[in-house]
This record gives C-alpha cells, structure tokens and sequence, in this order.
C-alpha cells in the first residue's frame, strides 16, 4: 500500500499529528473535492479546528469559525474549576468568553445555571450564541457588556483574558498569529493589562460570596494576584500540570470593602 498523499502533504506543512487530521479532515469532507479545499486550507495554515468548524473541549463539541480565538486545552482547568465553583442555578460569567466554551461546559454540567458569556469580537459572540442555546451572549467590553441588574449578583466570574505580553506575540506559533484577533492575545506590556481591569470592576459585580478565575500562565500568574490584590481580591494559584493549565481564584476581601458585604453604592 502506498503512502497516503494527505498525510504526505499534511506532514510537509509541519503538521505534527498528520495521521490524525487526515483522518478528521476526511470525516468533515462531503465528497472528494471539499476535502481537497479542506486540506488546502489547513496546509495553508488554518487551525485544525477552524478548518473543521469545531473543537472537542472538555467533552463537547465546540463551534469554532475562522478568524476566531480556539479553545486550548489548558483552559479545560478554567471550565472545571467554575463547575466546582458553581451551584444548581447559579449565576455564572463567562468573560472574554470566546467561542463560549468555558460557559458551554459550565451549562452542560451544572443543573439551571444561568450564563452570561461576553465578547468583544463579533465572530466570537456568533460562535458564543451557537455554543450556548438558551443563555445569553452579549457583544462589548468587559463588564460594559453586562445587563446592569447582574450587578452584585454574579457567583461565579470566569474569565480568559488575554495574557500574553505584547513582545512575545510574535513568537507564538503562526496558527495564532496569523489567524486569531490579537484582542484575544495581546495582554499588553506585561501581559495583565486586561487582568488589572477585571480586577477593578469584579467587586461591583460579584455576589458576596462570588468567585472570580482567572486564567493565567506560570510566568504571569504573580502578576494576575498582585493584580487582583490591588482590586480588593484575595487570591491563590492553582495548577493542572496534566493540561498545563494556571487559574488564578480569587474572593472579594471583605476587610478592604468601604462598605459592607452585599451593598452596592
């Protein structure tokens, strides 16, 4: 038998797992000529899950569109930690949610939770709104984007911000460089810009016992507690080194509030 010409060009592209996206890439095609224009695609240097339309994360089906941020393993440890955070009809934020991955896994596994996901970027809020029937998908800047009435009333805030430090995103792998918005990439000189800013506003939105995460990586993680420090939270790291995955999870400290627990001014 000889060798199978998909994988051959595949693998001259630089795809490490050859064998596996010929495989996925032949399931996804209708017929012979739109797996030719799937693979063309992805030798182009597409993401896999882009050139699919779908990401498997955390158990599920993720919709995925070109031109959007791609759910990564490592964040599996952001989704599991808001379950564990979450009760059956809790209030729950997907922040900077992308694809609205982290909030679709929260949905699929804790009993009438109700889900805010918010995104900047229109072609992320149209994957969210696919991601996560029967919940709510709003278009705008952090926290700008929330209806005013989750003021003070949201449990669990889980939040994918960017943290890459501007510097180093032209060393990131061309799959992200080339083809995800820098919004959801570029976290500013230091790569905790939009972390400082979350920090700033989660009190006045979080419930009084609520929980914010916030994914991170090793390097920035002390930044991102300094961070919500700063904010009134007190914070700790946690670790999955099996998804190479850092969250940092915080709590309002109730001894740096101006007023007391539960009132918003």
């Amino acid at each position: 038998m000889g060798a199978d010409p998909i994988v051959a060009r595949l693998r001259a592209a630089g795809c490490v797992f050859a064998e596996d996206e010929a495989r996925l890439l032949r399931e996804a095609a209708a017929d012979n000529d739109g797996l030719d224009g799937l693979v063309a695609r992805r030798v182009a240097g597409l993401p896999l899950e882009q050139v699919l339309g779908w990401a498997e994360f955390a158990g599920l089906r993720i919709t995925v569109a070109p031109g959007v941020f791609v759910p990564r393993r490592r964040t599996v440890l952001l989704a599991e930690r808001a379950v564990a955070a979450a009760a059956p009809g809790a209030l729950v934020v997907d922040l900077c949610c992308g694809t609205g991955a982290v909030g679709a896994v929260v949905a699929a596994r804790m009993p009438g939770v109700r889900v805010h996901a918010v995104d900047v970027d229109a072609a992320a809020v149209a994957c969210a709104r696919a991601n996560l029937p029967g919940h709510h998908v709003h278009r705008g800047d952090l926290y700008a984007a929330l209806p005013a009435d989750l003021r003070g009333r949201v449990d669990v805030l889980a939040v994918n911000a960017p943290y890459v430090p501007t510097a180093a995103l032209a060393t990131m792998p061309p799959e992200a460089r080339d083809h995800e918005p820098v919004a959801a990439l570029d976290g500013g000189t230091d790569g905790v810009a939009v972390h400082r800013r979350v920090a700033h506003g989660a009190r006045e939105w979080l419930a009084p016992a609520g929980v914010l995460l916030v994914e991170t990586s090793r390097d920035r993680a002390p930044l991102t507690l300094a961070a919500l420090a700063a904010g009134g939270l007190t914070g700790e790291v946690l670790r999955d080194d099996d998804v190479e995955g850092t969250v940092v999870r915080a709590v309002v400290d109730v001894g740096a509030l101006p007023h007391p627990p539960g009132r918003r001014g």
